[in-house]
């Protein structure tokens, strides 16, 4: 057994990885006893879409090898060679089954919850256009006011009782790196760069998030995680692209998001000193959690930290992972599966952290256990 199944396996969860993979299951320690919550929604961008883009035009897709390679099901649609951060977090909820996409989650199944993330979505509209289709944050909260119209059946129209319910579910929302990359520092396609500062973007950013989440809550979400942009400007795609040795992290990306995730911690104190009354929100900075994993790698057992394991180019990462590429081999040893997306290895610790880490550097006020026991 590996240096690093051992580290996972004596800190929290157990899974079986002794013959190299990941792609076993995590249980949660009161996995026994059913889900910690009646259910799971989550709202974001490719880093947690688990299938939704796959039957619409656009590049921005995964459903195809080697992406799902380590995934019991193959290619489902996520954007990596396992399970994405909101899988491990699900069954570290204690869900027996992962949370289906929006697009196939049908009848009493949406009881468990849902997931409406999109690839290349974004906060603004017209975030990922440049890639084709998607579902915006707005289209997902307007897909999840549908779905609350569908609950209400088995409620017999009981609108307390139903929102009840929906007081102790989670609600999870992870967007704003497309409004960086797909968007803010794409000149050639959009003129925000010209419109707006940083300084300016990030606040026009939040008063936008501010309206959607506003708009969660008046459909019932209470338990609300919400999550930083991770450090963007230090994936394999910045590195191909900024520097010619593929080692320099792009500092004004990383410089502008910290605006934008700086504004969000702030909204989750707003929030939580009763802008949004009965509601508790928690922010997650992956930022910190994302730079902790590089600085730390040996510990964590990576080995590579800044290349793709599947990609073309420079760093793996100037072209995205093509259909039938042959992957890496030992891929629990790298931290970028593609030019974008984390691999499983990193999710598996990005969503234990999360979960359970009692410093306010990853979550803030609290973790997703405490809130789930609220």
């Amino acid at each position: 057994m590996t240096t690093f199944c051992r580290f996972l396996l004596g800190v929290v969860f157990s899974f079986g990885c002794s013959t190299g993979s990941l792609a076993g299951k995590v249980y949660s320690q009161s996995n026994n006893q059913g889900p910690q919550v009646p259910c799971l929604f989550i709202f974001g961008d490719s880093l947690v879409d688990n299938g939704n883009n796959n039957d619409i035009l656009t590049l921005a897709r995964a459903d195809y090898g080697p992406y799902g390679i380590d995934f019991p099901q193959g290619a489902t649609g996520r954007f990596t060679n396992g399970r994405t951060f909101v899988d491990i977090l699900a069954q570290l909820l204690g869900f027996p089954n992962y949370i289906l996409p929006y697009a196939r989650a049908r009848g009493r199944a949406l009881l468990q919850g849902a997931n409406y993330a999109s690839g290349a979505s974004g906060i603004r509209d017209e975030t990922g256009n440049n890639l084709g289709d998607h579902m915006s944050m707005n289209r997902q909260v307007d897909s999840f006011a549908s779905t609350v119209q569908q609950l209400n059946r088995y409620f017999k129209g009981d609108g307390n009782a139903l929102g009840n319910y929906l007081s102790k579910c989670i609600f999870y929302s992870g967007l704003g790196s497309n409004d960086y990359l797909n968007n803010y520092f794409m000149s050639d396609y959009y003129s925000t760069s010209s419109e707006y500062t940083p300084r300016t973007y990030a606040a026009s950013l939040i008063e936008d998030y501010t309206k959607q989440l506003t708009e969660l809550y008046k459909l019932g979400a209470r338990k609300v995680v919400v999550t930083g942009v991770g450090q963007i400007g230090c994936i394999p795609y910045q590195l191909a692209r900024y520097d010619g040795n593929g080692s320099r992290c792009n500092e004004e990306i990383n410089n502008a998001i910290a605006l934008f995730n700086t504004g969000l911690k702030r909204l989750v104190d707003r929030f939580n000193k009763g802008q949004l009354p009965g509601a508790k929100f928690i922010y997650l900075d992956s930022f910190q959690s994302s730079q902790d994993l590089v600085l730390n790698a040996k510990t964590y057992g990576f080995e590579v930290v800044d290349e793709g394991c599947c990609g073309v180019g420079k760093n793996n990462g100037q072209i995205t992972c093509l259909p039938l590429q042959m992957p890496c081999d030992d891929r629990q040893k790298y931290l970028f599966w593609d030019a974008f997306h984390p691999t499983e290895a990193a999710n598996i610790l990005l969503a234990k952290k999360a979960y359970i880490s009692k410093s306010k550097s990853h979550a803030y006020p609290i973790n997703i256990q405490q809130l789930a026991m609220l």
